[in-house]
């Protein structure tokens, strides 16, 4: 179980059409198998990242009869390769769809999908508005999945900012955390790399972050720089900022217990009152006070 593997990150520059997105996403993840990878991961929105949200829902597919999610069953077969499909539209009915995570095996079926729990809902400075819960359902469980090297436990991108959704994978057994992204260029400047090695140490996991990157429809940017990060907080492998490619790293299973054995942060929870609201901490410094 803890034998070493190759982990292949697929950074990709996605577009409006699915079609040419498939064919750029599928002759990397043919790159990474060739170059020795046995587990691939693409990014969020692999199938395409279209910002207007009739025209996704138009284009987004019925999970049943997803011709997408088919192409890379195909694909994952044909390679005989493990295949994370970092998250693919996934129409639920004609008003909303599901930000879906597709975990494929080496004969082409589906292990696990996990759907996005966290909604990017912000406005940032300069401009830049997003509601993705205009369009998408979040989901509303956590996932596991078994894999040969141990135990992986699936995100996707703004679910980074909530650490305690890792917290609950890596105690029930992660040993790997999935995180692919469609990270704004903005959020990733100042956060991407703190926030993935934070929720490695945390955790004593390795995270594998396969990132969208470069200049999208509507003027999106991503931030690209596909990480791994050891369980320790070390990056092993980085993407470039704008260019699509593949990024490996030789992933030791061994670390996560040798980082846990010294950090055992995972077994210390002591239970806690919540923090008080402000008005009763006022109450209670008057009734001190004695007035």
């Amino acid at each position: 179980m803890n034998r070493r593997f190759t982990v292949g990150l697929v950074q990709l520059n996605a577009g409006r059409e699915l079609g040419p997105n498939i064919e750029a996403a599928s002759a990397l993840v043919r790159e990474a198998r060739a170059k020795g990878a046995d587990f691939i991961l693409t990014p969020e929105n692999t199938g395409m990242i279209e910002p207007k949200r009739p025209l996704l829902l138009e284009k987004a597919e019925l999970e049943a009869a997803h011709g997408t999610l088919d192409r890379f069953r195909a694909l994952a077969a044909e390679l005989g390769a493990w295949l994370l499909i970092g998250s693919l539209a996934v129409k639920l009915d004609g008003e909303s769809c599901a930000n879906r995570s597709f975990l494929i095996d080496p004969q082409g079926r589906v292990a696990r999908h996990y759907s996005k729990i966290h909604m990017f809902d912000v406005d940032l400075a300069g401009g830049e508005s997003y509601r993705e819960s205009a369009t998408f359902c979040p989901g509303t469980a956590a996932v596991l999945a078994d894999l040969p090297w141990g135990r992986l436990g699936m995100t996707v991108c703004y679910d980074l900012r909530f650490p305690a959704l890792y917290r609950s994978l890596a105690q029930a057994g992660a040993e790997f955390l999935t995180v692919p992204a469609a990270f704004t260029r903005p959020t990733g400047l100042a956060h991407w790399h703190l926030l993935l090695r934070a929720r490695a140490i945390e955790t004593g996991a390795f995270v594998f972050a396969p990132a969208q990157c470069g200049d999208h429809a509507e003027g999106r940017k991503t931030f690209g720089h596909s990480l791994v990060v050891s369980p320790w907080g070390e990056i092993l492998a980085e993407g470039s900022a704008d260019r699509p490619e593949v990024v490996l790293a030789e992933i030791d299973p061994a670390k996560v217990a040798e980082a846990r054995a010294m950090i055992p942060a995972l077994t210390h929870d002591r239970p806690f009152a919540p923090p008080a609201a402000a008005t009763d901490v006022t109450a209670e410094r008057l009734r001190a006070a004695g007035t």
